[in-house]
């Protein structure tokens, strides 16, 4: 496997030390040695790929050296933009070096909002003229490929790609964390689990991508309850609280709540302004904060250093509350259901999830049909 030392060291040997992205589990271990020994200002945690790709551009046309975007392959939908409009050599000519985690890889066994993506890495790559090559497993060869993409950067003036497979770099844990603030809720899944004896009990639940829906399919579960009224938005990270507005502007007296995270929120920040000005009164906007990419490594959001039921009331919320105790949750949630919506709250929590935590046993479409069903005795 390739050491993540070794490989930024050739980097930087490279005159490539600029980083930027949204971390992926297949590239944690790479991640967290970025986050440990690189400086914050040349390390940004993006809100979203674009956003990474055009703050290595920006470097670029500072400095004239190339920058470094890691990302999943799902990410490569938020980059199309900027990689087509901006880094393009039809339009400025901007290189920068891609560092993509494969999930989804055709023939290796992933989660179902993967699959299409990987069966469509390869091929996106080429349809957008990007040259790439798979990072080998040997460290030896993947630093050769390193010294090859680095040419071709500064030969043609072009991005180019790495993919990285899963198992490809050896094994390095975080050591820098994020601090949580004193006194918050132990737990999301504590939370999340509180959460649902405090809501209507003909709500629906949005839950947002990673560790808050597979935690809510278990607590469901654990209470012996159906999940006909829940929609696990399993992939689409960032969109749960807009396909949760677009279900409670089409049902208005059905209660609906969004469980987000603020990775996701900060991913789209947008939608609460979309949310605030069309102002559905059903809709509860609730964001565990734990100001971690929790799901891919514990790799530090901004989180926990923004002011959320500030921008949350700023962009048009009627109702925005805060919390870290389990038993005000309790009362914000029981009384944000007497009030007109649209509702924010934000609740912090610790970071971290249970080892033995599992997936979703139903599929997707097993998902969208039972809450349809469920939607439809409207």
């Amino acid at each position: 496997m390739v050491s993540p030392s070794e490989f930024i060291t050739r980097l930087q040997g490279l005159g490539i030390d600029f980083y930027a992205g949204v971390p992926d589990s297949l590239l944690k271990s790479l991640c967290a040695y970025i986050q440990d020994n690189i400086p914050a200002n040349d390390n940004i945690i993006a809100a979203n790929e674009g956003g990474a790709i055009a703050l290595a551009a920006g470097h670029y046309l500072a400095t004239g050296r190339p920058g470094a975007v890691y990302m999943q392959n799902s990410g490569i939908g938020n980059a199309v933009n900027p990689l087509l409009s901006l880094t393009d050599s039809d339009v400025y000519g901007i290189p920068l070096l891609l560092i993509i985690g494969w999930r989804g890889e055709p023939g290796v066994k992933d989660e179902p909002q993967h699959v299409k993506q990987g069966k469509t890495t390869l091929p996106l790559l080429e349809t957008m003229g990007i040259e790439y090559q798979v990072l080998d497993t040997d460290t030896s060869t993947a630093l050769t490929q390193l010294e090859h993409a680095a040419a071709y950067m500064v030969e043609t003036s072009r991005p180019y790609a790495l993919v990285v497979r899963k198992d490809t770099f050896e094994t390095y844990k975080l050591a820098s964390t994020s601090e949580a603030p004193e006194g918050v809720i132990s737990g999301r899944e504590e939370a999340i689990a509180s959460a649902l004896g405090s809501i209507p009990e003909n709500a629906v639940i949005v839950s947002t991508t990673g560790m808050i829906s597979r935690e809510l399919f278990e607590t469901r579960e654990a209470r012996g309850e159906d999940h006909s009224r829940d929609f696990l938005t399993v992939g689409s990270m960032g969109h749960a609280s807009q396909i949760a507005l677009g279900i409670a502007l089409a049902r208005p007296k059905r209660p609906v709540y969004c469980f987000d995270g603020d990775g996701a929120t900060i991913m789209h920040m947008g939608s609460l302004g979309i949310n605030g000005q069309l102002a559905p009164a059903n809709l509860v906007h609730i964001v565990f904060n734990n100001g971690a990419h929790d799901s891919v490594g514990g790799q530090p959001t901004i989180g926990f250093r923004l002011d959320l039921p500030a921008i949350a009331k700023a962009t048009g919320y009627r109702n925005v509350f805060t919390t870290t105790e389990l038993g005000s949750m309790s009362n914000i949630l029981e009384e944000a259901a007497k009030l007109q919506g649209p509702t924010f709250i934000e609740v912090k929590v610790r970071k971290g999830a249970r080892k033995d935590l599992g997936r979703p046993t139903t599929t997707p479409a097993d998902n969208k049909q039972a809450l349809m069903k469920n939607l439809a005795d409207d």
